[in-house]
């Protein structure tokens, strides 16, 4: 509908906008053409004038001829020419009349009219009655100080002086300031000061009264009025001997009469009358006084009142009704009510009218011989009378024309002649006013002319409505005829009056071109106009209904089409109107975001895709959300020893439904400032009925519970104080247990100060050995949580009880619990150990369990604690660590993972209470079989020469057992990465290095290693690498070692070497050693890495730690190192002895590098730079 209605409005306004440029081009026309006058601007009827400037009184009019001008004045034609003080503008009617030169303004008023005249006709203008505004002085006056006594009501009077217009009335007092006014005290329409009840702060000296003059832009002001209110200490004895002194002061006010209990209304009497005319504004009065101060109401018997045009001022004491109508005739009523009662006044306004169009007179062109009407209709009330003039003179007197009759309020014209051109007016009259307009009869000779411009081009949206237009003139009036291609008829078209083609339903093929044809007696004229018929605007995806949160982010996205050669334009509006004026609103494309939501943007948005023809759009709701409002108005009732009724007045649900209602208390004799949950409500219900606890001093508030969440907490309640009681309950959570062997610890969950009922709160606290004691032993306790009973057998069965008392009695019978006495180590070690190694690194442990005697306690499981004495190979780096398994008490067995392969074992078993453990077993030691070896430590793979490449590695740090060797594999790689054939060789385990000869010239190879020992092989290491090129294939180098700045920086690295070697020389001398302890401290040992059968993985292995010196270099066959680990036993804590190279370098620093360190490429050994690296 939105859609639909903007699409209208924009299809009027472009037929409007067309027409207001062919009235332009008919108004140039008939510019052209002889034309009576027209008066086109004149000064108001009832003109005030300031008689500080000059005066102009306005009269313009067109005509062609142009007009000349006259004036009348009073009836009498005014010649200009015989006062110099009055001119008038050249081509104009307008007067200037000067009174700088000290003239009275006064000397000039009266009544005026103008004509504009040639040789067609006389136009007038309207009566203009010119008058000077006025702004006098206020009489001189004496007014006496005002004694008023409290409550009554009081009236200042204004009595501003007459001015012309009349002034506008305010009062302030000497500092110029406004005096605030209420429901008590207003000023009314007449500018009089109404006190509807008179207060002690009414009195003062400076009540003026202001007039405004806004002619003049002058204010003249009364002499102050002074008032002095009397209260009740200020009476005359005589009057207080009327009243009882104890009712004077009774009520919140003093009344001192009986009568000021009720509104009184100020009008008389009962009923007023008021006219006012049709369009004018009707104000309405009512103030009354009163005890407390009267509210005023207003109704409209056997109607509404207009609430379009009514509002309601002055503190509802004025009722004021713009654009006045017939309707609003009828009677009103004030009502004017306080508390003692109501009055009310009746008011009956009867609406005339003064005269006012139907249908005013319109201009008539006619051709010779033609005819013709002339209307003046209007009404008014009274009906006004409808009197005619010719060229300014009442139409009896003209001359007489056969071709012109008058009937009422139609002029007829028929056959009329060449020469008949005049200038009519119709008055219109009653006694509130009269209307004046004038009408020429034009009678012309002309062929047709098409005013639309030539080859215009409509454009309009495809289903719907086209327009052509096609406005002429010509007289006699040209008939219209359209072409396209052939005569249009059918009823796919409308022919209209005024020549406008209309299309019902515009589709592709009424594109094209249109030519109109206007004929009459004298001639033809043609014109051309085009259509295209454009694809409608579609909204593809309207925004979507968005609940949000406040201070949160919205977005609502609208997405649509058009037609492709009309430029789009997208628009947002909310509720109807503009996107606030806020850097918050972010208008993209597509979309609009907002930010930080506020309560003031819900509401309804909507987008709108407008092009130059048509438009569609789509809305969606915005509901702004978050926390209700804070309850208000709480009220406790039905006050009982244990309950209370509490009801309370919701706040704002701000969109969101309140759910719930939580009441939380504060007890202000224990907690002060603590607030607690008491209850929930649904949130439908505004009222609780809340159980109270004795001796508590409870202030209750709510809070309101939404969607979005609770609400701020509302105001507290009253208080209201319990009486204290008994205690209710005892205590819970009643618990025995022991800490020593010989004690029972009885613990409780004390009583919360609203739980205790009153003061005084003890715990009298029970117990008896279960089975054995008939009567309880008791104690009483202060306000504690716990009592200890010593001297008790280890691990018995206790009764406990504790019961809560306070100074009003003791709480109800408690309930018994079942607790024990404390327990003891156990007494015996589990026997029979024995251990069953499952492999390298899992063995199983067994046990026989302990006597239930000797568990003195409740028995909650069995230790294992196990570590390792020793390993069975000297490079092994594990700590000599304690490790404890636990087992449940029904476990007579259990299994020890994580072993270390290849090494001595020691484990004791223990049984445990919840004392703690008993004595241990007897030890038994185990050994692990061998297991396979971590993966070598490092793998490198260099270029040895042209067809050789040199393989290095490291012993693993995990070996397991005793290493039997290593398996070496190696393939070649093609460019598509495809694996060759797979070869091996089995190495021994003191070789280190291996070299392979005889290998193509530019080949890829991908090489693994791993290590084995009895148990088998462990994980892999792999390298990849390139052979290099032919030397043919290799271009020429440069033989740097000729080269000036190689031979430099030899000779700087020489010089740094000898220094380096002096240093060192002169710290051995003086007892340095090398710090070979510091290295493997900050390194690490390498061998301290633990490796599990399991873990065996391929390709990953890589440390940083380990990496080779630079500058060592290996030789190129196999290196033999002597393994003396085979026959020698380390502890499990040692490091074993420490393995140096040939220049006292720590081995321990070697380590391979990983896949993508030690890939190359073959670019990279072409390299000559990196072939001297590696060779230095």
């Amino acid at each position: 509908q939105h859609t639909e209605h903007s699409q209208n409005e924009r299809c009027v306004a472009d037929v409007l906008s067309l027409c207001l440029i062919l009235l332009a081009s008919s108004a140039k026309l008939l510019e052209e053409l002889p034309q009576p006058p027209t008066i086109t601007h004149q000064s108001p009827k009832d003109f005030i004038i300031d008689p500080r400037e000059n005066i102009v009184i306005h009269c313009e009019a067109k005509g062609k001829p142009h007009p000349s001008f006259s004036w009348t004045r009073n009836g009498t034609h005014l010649d200009i020419d015989k006062d110099p003080k009055v001119l008038m503008k050249p081509r104009s009617g307008t007067l200037v009349l000067d009174i700088s030169g000290g003239q009275r303004a006064e000397e000039y008023e009266g009544v005026y009219q103008c004509s504009a005249h040639n040789e067609l006709g006389t136009a007038v203008s309207n009566s203009i009655i010119l008058r000077q505004s006025r702004s006098p002085l206020w009489s001189k006056e004496r007014i006496s100080p005002i004694i008023a006594q409290k409550g009554q009501s009081l009236i200042l009077r204004c009595r501003p002086p007459a001015g012309l217009p009349p002034p506008i009335i305010f009062w302030m007092d000497n500092n110029i300031q406004r005096l605030p006014q209420s429901r008590r005290v207003s000023q009314a329409l007449n500018g009089d000061l109404f006190f509807s009840n008179i207060l002690p702060e009414d009195s003062r000296s400076d009540y003026i009264c202001y007039a405004r003059f806004p002619h003049t832009q002058t204010i003249q002001q009364k002499q102050p009025i002074s008032v002095r209110v009397l209260d009740m200490d200020s009476l005359n004895d005589t009057l207080a001997d009327y009243f009882n002194h104890t009712d004077l002061f009774s009520g919140e006010w003093w009344r001192p009469l009986v009568t000021l209990l009720y509104p009184v209304l100020t009008c008389t009497p009962s009923v007023t009358y008021i006219m006012v005319l049709r369009g004018e504004i009707l104000e309405m009065e009512c103030i009354a006084d009163g005890l407390p101060t009267p509210a005023i109401s207003w109704v409209k018997h056997n109607s509404e009142i207009p609430s379009g045009r009514a509002s309601f001022l002055n503190f509802s004491k004025t009722l004021r009704i713009t654009d006045v109508s017939e309707a609003d005739a009828g009677e009103y009523r004030c009502i004017a009510n306080n508390h003692h009662g109501s009055v009310h006044h009746t008011i009956r306004v009867t609406v005339n009218a003064a005269p006012y169009w139907i249908s005013a007179p319109r201009n008539l062109v006619l051709a010779p011989g033609e005819m013709g009407i002339i209307t003046c209709r209007a009404a008014g009330r009274p009906k006004p009378s409808i009197r005619w003039l010719m060229n300014g003179l009442p139409i009896e007197n003209a001359p007489r024309d056969p071709s012109r009759s008058v009937e009422g309020d139609t002029l007829i014209f028929s056959e009329v002649q060449t020469g008949s051109s005049a200038v009519y007016q119709c008055n219109a009259s009653n006694e509130y006013g009269y209307l004046l307009s004038n009408a020429f009869v034009n009678v012309l000779a002309e062929p047709p002319r098409v005013l639309t411009l030539p080859n215009t081009v409509y454009q309009v949206i495809m289903n719907k409505p086209a327009l052509l237009e096609c406005v002429t003139f010509g007289s006699p009036a040209p008939t219209i005829t359209w072409f396209k291609d052939s005569m249009l008829e059918g009823n796919a078209y409308v022919f209209h009056e005024n020549g406008t083609l209309e299309i019902h339903m515009s589709h592709p093929s009424n594109s094209g071109k249109y030519t109109c044809v206007a004929r009459n007696s004298l001639s033809l004229s043609e014109n051309h106009v085009y259509l295209q018929v454009k694809e409608p605007t579609r909204i593809l995806r309207p925004p979507e209904y968005r609940v949000v949160q406040r201070s949160r982010d919205v977005v609502f996205e609208c997405k649509a089409k058009h037609d492709p050669s009309l430029v789009p334009t997208m628009t947002w509006l909310k509720d109807d109107g503009e996107l606030p004026d806020d850097e918050r609103f972010r208008v993209d494309s597509d979309s609009l975001t907002i930010t930080d939501v506020t309560e003031s943007d819900a509401g309804t948005y909507t987008c709108i895709m407008n092009t130059t023809l048509d438009q569609d759009s789509a809305s969606a709701q915005l509901t702004v959300v978050e926390q209700p409002g804070a309850p208000t108005d709480l009220e406790l009732t039905d006050l009982v020893a244990r309950s209370v009724q509490l009801t309370w007045t919701p706040g704002e649900e701000h969109n969101s439904r309140i759910k719930k209602f939580l009441i939380q208390y504060e007890d202000a004799l224990h907690q002060s400032g603590v607030w607690h949950n008491l209850t929930e409500v649904p949130g439908t219900k505004t009222t609780a009925h809340l159980k109270l606890s004795p001796y508590v001093h409870y202030s209750f508030r709510v809070l309101a519970l939404n969607n979005v969440g609770f609400s701020r907490p509302s105001m507290p309640s009253r208080q209201y104080r319990t009486s204290p009681a008994a205690p209710d309950e005892n205590p819970t959570e009643v618990k025995g247990h022991g800490t020593e062997h010989n004690n029972l610890v009885i613990t409780w969950k004390p009583l919360t100060p609203q739980q205790a009922n009153g003061p005084g709160l003890e715990y009298k606290v029970m117990w008896r050995q279960q089975g054995i004691e008939t009567y309880w032993t008791s104690v009483s306790v202060a306000n504690v949580s716990k009592f200890v009973v010593s001297g008790t057998p280890t691990f018995v069965p206790y009764e406990v009880m504790v019961q809560a008392l306070n100074d009003y009695g003791p709480g109800p019978k408690p309930g018994a619990v079942i607790g024990y006495s404390g327990e003891d180590f156990p007494s015996a070690a589990p026997g029979d150990v024995r251990v069953l190694v499952l492999n390298s690194t899992l063995a199983e442990v067994r046990w026989s369990p302990v006597p239930l005697e000797s568990v003195r306690g409740r028995l909650q499981g069995y230790k294992v604690h196990y570590h390792c004495e020793r390993s069975l190979h000297r490079h092994s780096s594990h700590y000599n660590k304690q490790s404890t398994e636990i087992f449940s008490p029904n476990k007579t067995s259990g299994k020890l993972p994580d072993l270390l392969p290849y090494s001595i074992y020691s484990l004791r078993v223990t049984a445990f209470n919840g004392r703690g453990e008993g004595p241990t077993s007897a030890t038994q030691r185990f050994e692990t079989p061998e297991g396979v070896p971590s993966a070598p430590s490092f793998f490198k793979v260099s270029t040895f020469d042209l067809d050789s490449l040199m393989l290095e590695w490291g012993p693993p740090y995990e070996r397991n057992g005793r290493l039997t060797g290593y398996t070496f594999k190696y393939q070649t790689v093609n460019s598509k990465n495809d694996l060759g054939l797979l070869e091996e060789l089995d190495l021994p385990s003191n070789q280190s290095s291996f070299t392979l000869h005889n290998l193509p010239h530019s080949t890829r190879y991908k090489f693994y290693i791993s290590a084995r020992t009895q148990r088998g092989a462990g994980p892999m290491l792999t390298e990849e690498a390139v052979t290099v090129l032919d030397r043919a294939m290799v271009s020429p180098q440069v033989d740097i070692a000729t080269q000036g700045w190689f031979i430099g920086l030899m000779s700087a690295i020489a010089l740094l070497i000898l220094i380096l070697l002096i240093i060192c020389f002169i710290k051995r001398n003086k007892g340095g050693k090398y710090p070979v302890k510091e290295k493997e401290d900050a390194h690490g040992d390498p061998e301290i890495q633990p490796m599990k059968e399991d873990d065996i993985t391929f390709g990953e292995y890589s440390d940083e730690d380990h990496k080779p010196l630079k500058g060592s270099r290996t030789p190129s066959g196999g290196t033999d190192k002597r393994d003396g680990s085979d026959d020698s036993l380390v502890d499990c804590g040692d490091s074993g002895d420490t393995e140096f190279s040939e220049d006292g370098s720590f081995i321990g620093q070697y380590s391979g590098k990983s896949d993508r360190d030690t890939t190359h490429d073959s670019s990279e050994l072409l390299s000559p730079v990196n072939a001297m690296n590696s060779f230095v």
